[in-house]
């Protein structure tokens, strides 16, 4: 009787690995704003699913309810989620660290079931379609530039359309951290009392960064939709976001190239323990590839604290 097996067969198959590439693209520009809170502001946000929620739907709405272009509903959904952001902020940016980050959780739960029970707009567990027609329309014009080999890979226009972002988003928020503003949010993050003593209003910069991490946030979940080509509000449960955190300490505080490399890896791990064969429930082997990352996760945080490209530097703060 076979007690362990790894059936590779699937692992040497393109669209194994495309998907693969589409998953951690995705989860990549999720946590770069992730990176811009916690690496680098010092807020703790745990609501980020949130507003990938609202820029997903407010895009899925104005498409198909209102019958918006797709390319006009993204800027307007980038810009609802980007003032959701601040809305949220005003209030609770001002209370202590660890009390914001339960007000973050609580925010992405409401819009969660607001998604759930607003069936009139979203369509509730039943979900939302049809917001992807333009895409689809780009996407095979861009299999038509490929090499005829490649054209049966309908989901590798997306694959190379979010790394693509992944790696302008990534370029744009580099040079933003090494401007006046970027310097600004990291004295914030070390002292924020200092930084206020220097004449800084604390309140506005932390808000741009929310502001900024809730854009990040919409584009990730826009990516997310045209991958299922379906909205539902399942898709932005809150692992989501603590799936983003652990791709946070995998890459390392304050680096955002880390960031995609965590998600590579996160990713990688995830998908291949879908192959691992054991004589255990379904649910048991499911749960099971949640704990080898974790237990990959706890022998890095034990060997290497600062993450694959932090800097130990980094994780001194406030002293």
């Amino acid at each position: 009787m076979t007690v362990f097996a790894i059936s590779f067969d699937a692992l040497t198959a393109a669209d194994f690995w495309i998907g693969v590439g589409v998953l951690a693209g995705t989860y990549a520009i999720f946590t770069l704003g992730l990176q811009l809170n916690v690496g680098y502001t010092g807020i703790v946000n745990f609501g980020q699913a949130g507003f990938m929620a609202i820029g997903a739907y407010t895009m899925g709405i104005l498409v198909v309810r209102a019958e918006w272009s797709l390319w006009a509903a993204l800027p307007v959904a980038t810009l609802t989620a980007m003032a959701a952001g601040v809305l949220l902020g005003l209030p609770s940016l001002r209370l202590r660290a660890d009390y914001f980050a339960i007000v973050t959780i609580a925010f992405a739960e409401i819009v969660r079931y607001v998604a759930q029970n607003a069936r009139g707009l979203t369509g509730g567990n039943q979900g939302l379609l049809g917001f992807d027609d333009q895409w689809l329309d780009l996407s095979d014009t861009i299999l038509g530039w490929l090499p005829q080999a490649w054209q049966d890979q309908f989901l590798l226009p997306l694959l190379l359309v979010v790394w693509v972002t992944v790696a302008l988003l990534t370029v744009l928020l580099i040079l933003l951290q090494r401007s006046p503003w970027g310097r600004v949010l990291r004295a914030i993050r070390e002292d924020e009392d200092a930084a206020r003593a220097l004449g800084k209003n604390v309140l506005a910069y932390k808000l741009q960064s929310i502001a900024l991490a809730a854009a990040l946030g919409a584009i990730a979940g826009y990516f997310l939709a045209l991958n299922l080509s379906f909205l539902s509000p399942e898709s932005f449960e809150p692992q989501f976001t603590f799936i983003g955190f652990t791709i946070l300490i995998l890459g390392g505080l304050a680096s955002y190239v880390g960031v995609a490399l965590g998600s590579l890896i996160i990713w990688t791990l995830l998908e291949v323990t879908r192959f691992i064969e054991l004589p255990l429930a379904a649910e048991k082997v499911a749960a099971l590839r949640f704990v080898i990352v974790g237990v990959a996760l706890i022998v890095l945080v034990a060997f290497r604290p600062q993450g694959i490209l932090g800097k130990k530097q980094e994780m001194v703060l406030r002293e």
